[in-house]
This record gives structure tokens, sequence and C-alpha cells, in this order.
């Protein structure tokens, strides 16, 4: 991973300080107490509530002389939340991480590797979900669950509008989308609004037509290349023709009250299980079609990550935590926490049991799944990037004007690190 010397050394500082000051239980007589940060993977707060509570019970069974409290923290504003904790040092034993953040914590010297936690299991994972959270040949994050997108279609729409085979390449949505503009609706929905993820918008389309965000060495970004000008391109060309929707400006990556989900767009790409689900309550079983990840000149990509627990570097029971990573990745928890969250597993070996109509499709399209390209300055590229894609949508620059600028930032960015 990228980081200076001097760069380098505050990080050590801060590890110090943490290592000092120790997270969790600071000892005294009784059972070990551990400190468990998790977010609302498990959207719905009673369920989530009630999920965690047994996991603290079962442990305790499991793992008699050691306690676990599971504290469930909001999404909102947990990069700093966790970074001021972890260098603070009163942070969690361990925490719910995704792969763009380790990168950040582990370059820190925040958080301590956990291959022993895996263990033989090591192997048994998506080879994609281990390597998301793979920093320098070590392993600092053990998967519990895995999250992947694919394309959903509105059957209707398309059908109304005489297509009668789902786009599923670049080519086959600049053929389709001229005929469903005729009937007055969009053919792509897309988010392009600031706190949009870029993961879900703009790389699966630079990454299908073989680009990077960052160069191999992450010194530099590799955005603002061919791949990247055709990319954004693809993009723009349908937004000026109308087949993405005005709406895409201030689409936050939602479906509800969005054009896809409003009936006034027909496909998207980068959309999650439950936005299926969301997709049948909305249009009816009967017009919703899951098909595979889109197919850009390159190749088929979409985004999938594992939600991972790390460890913190300044914890007093390392032991103790790693303990807990092994018991959450064994496949009873794998499977019961998917299946609580909607999620599908990281583990080859394991498949968490739906009831869905679409887990056939999305297994199948974990087989394309990009999990981002894991930096330390990754969510602040997004930043940096986000706008110059609107610029180059509405037509203030070209597609190749607003990649070089965006790379420009990016790079002094990078090289202030």
């Amino acid at each position: 991973m990228p980081g200076g010397p001097g760069r380098r050394a505050v990080c050590l500082g801060a590890a110090a300080a943490v290592l000092t000051a120790g997270c969790g239980d600071r000892g005294g007589p009784g059972p070990v107490r551990l400190t468990v940060w998790m977010f609302p993977v498990i959207p719905d707060r009673r369920a989530s509530r009630a999920y965690w509570s047994g996991i603290e019970d079962d442990f305790a069974r499991a793992v008699p002389g050691v306690r676990v409290a599971v504290e469930l923290l909001p999404w909102a504003d947990r990069d700093d939340r966790i970074a001021a904790a972890l260098a603070g040092g009163d942070g969690p034993d361990a925490v719910l991480l995704v792969p763009d953040q380790i990168p950040r914590f582990a370059d820190a010297g925040l958080l301590a590797p956990v291959d022993a936690a895996l263990g033989r299991a090591a192997g048994r994972f998506l080879p994609a979900a281990l390597d998301a959270v793979t920093a320098d040949g070590r392993v600092y994050g053990a998967p519990i669950y895995q999250t992947v997108t694919t394309t959903v279609y509105n059957r209707r729409l398309l059908a109304e509008a005489g297509v009668l085979t789902p786009p599923a390449t670049w080519d086959e949505i600049r053929a389709a989308a001229p005929l469903l503009r005729a009937r007055g609706v969009a053919l792509l929905d897309y988010s392009a609004a600031d706190d949009a993820s870029l993961n879900l918008n703009f790389y699966p389309l630079l990454w299908q037509a073989g680009g990077r965000v960052f160069r191999e060495d992450g010194t530099r970004v590799a955005f603002d290349g061919t791949a990247g000008v055709e990319a954004l391109t693809f993009l723009t060309d349908l937004y000026r023709q109308g087949a993405v929707p005005a709406s895409a400006m201030t689409n936050s990556n939602g479906f509800t009250r969005q054009a896809l989900g409003d009936g006034r767009a027909a496909m998207g790409y980068s959309l999650v299980p439950s936005d299926a689900d969301l997709a049948t309550r909305a249009w009816g079983r009967e017009d919703v079609l899951v098909g595979g990840p889109l197919k850009g000149p390159a190749r088929e990509a979409a985004f999938g990550t594992p939600g991972a627990l790390a460890v913190s570097a300044g914890s007093r029971h390392r032991a103790e935590t790693e303990r807990f990573l092994a018991f959450m990745i064994r496949p009873r928890q794998i499977r019961s926490l998917g299946r609580a969250a909607g999620h599908l597993s990281p583990r080859a070996d394991v498949v968490v049991p739906t009831d869905s109509p679409y887990a056939k499709q999305y297994r199948a399209a974990l087989a394309s799944v990009v999990a981002g390209e894991p930096h330390p300055a990754s969510r602040q590229v997004m930043a940096l990037l986000a706008p110059e894609i609107r610029a180059a949508l509405t037509g203030r620059k070209t597609p190749s004007a607003a990649l070089h600028d965006a790379a420009g930032a990016a790079d002094a960015l990078l090289r202030s690190l």
C-alpha cells in the first residue's frame, strides 16, 4: 500500500498510542469482555438487536469465560468515528469494515492481521472476498457476509417498447435506448449525487471497459485512460439522448422514489437482492427480470464486497477477539447472518438459505464481482471524481477533460499522503 516515510511515522505513532492505551476490558476478576462495533447490516433495528443478542449468548456458551458485547452504530460518519476510536485507544476490540476502509487503517498500524483467526478456513472463502481484505500479503478482515449487485429489468417497459431481449451489453443498450425514448421512458437509471458511491455507478462501467481506478502501485490514478474515457463517453451519450433520466443527478444509489422504482426507467445495473424484492412489490413479480452483470467492451463486471470483522491493534484481548472472529466465520453463523441480512455467503462451501426467487441469478453474479479497489484514499478520490462526472453529463466538460481534471486533483492528493 502507498505511503511515504513521514506518513508512516505519524501512523506508527498513532498505533503506538493505541497499543499503550488498549481496548475492551481493562482486566480484573470475572470473564474477559470484548466490545464489537457493528453497523446496520440487518436493516430492521428490532431484528438486528435480536440477532446480535443471540450471537452474544451463543458465543458465551461456545467460549466460556469470554463475553462479547455487540454495539450497534449507524452507518453515518462511521469512517471518522472508527478512526478516532482506534487512534485514541478507546475503540472496540473488533469492528465491521468493508474493503476500502481496510488499507487506510492497516496502513496506519491500527489493525492487527487476522490470518490466525481464519486458519484452515481461509481456503474456503471466495477468492474475491479474501483478496478484498488482504493487504501486503496479510489478511486484515474475516469476511462474514458478501454483497453482490447485478442487472434488474422492468419487463413490461421493455416489452411495450418492442425490446424482446433485455439489453445485456453496451451495444444492446445503445440499440434499445431510442425505442424506450420514443415512448417517453429512460432505459438506464444512474446515480450521480455527491453521496452516491462510485462503486455502484461509474466504477462498474470503468471495469467493464477494462479500466482501473488506481494504477497497480497505488501512487497515481488510472481512471483517465482510454477505458475511462470510453466508459464516461458511453454514459454521457446516453444521458444527452434522454436514455439516462435527468433525476440521475440527485439519485443516491436509491431505488424507491427514483426513476427505476417509479417505472420511468427500464433497467439498472447495480442492484442488490433487496432492490429486486422492492421491484417485485412496486411492479409485480411478473414484470421483474433479474439478469447477469452488464458486459462492456472488455468484460462483464459488477460491484460486490464482503463485510469483514477486523481486530484493533490495541486490543488487550487479541487472542479472545480472534476466537470471536473464528466463531463468526463458521458455516452456521454465515448462514444465519446472511439470511437475516439478505446477503450472500463469502465462503464457497456455504450457501445462505433464502426464499428469494432471484437467488440463483445473484449467486451466479458472484463470478463477475469486483470488490472495488481498496486504497487508503479511495473515499477522497471518489469525492474528487464525482463532480467531474456530473460536469461531463451536463456538457460543461468533455469526458476526456472531466477525467483529466479529476485525475490531476487526485494525483496531487496521492502525492500529499
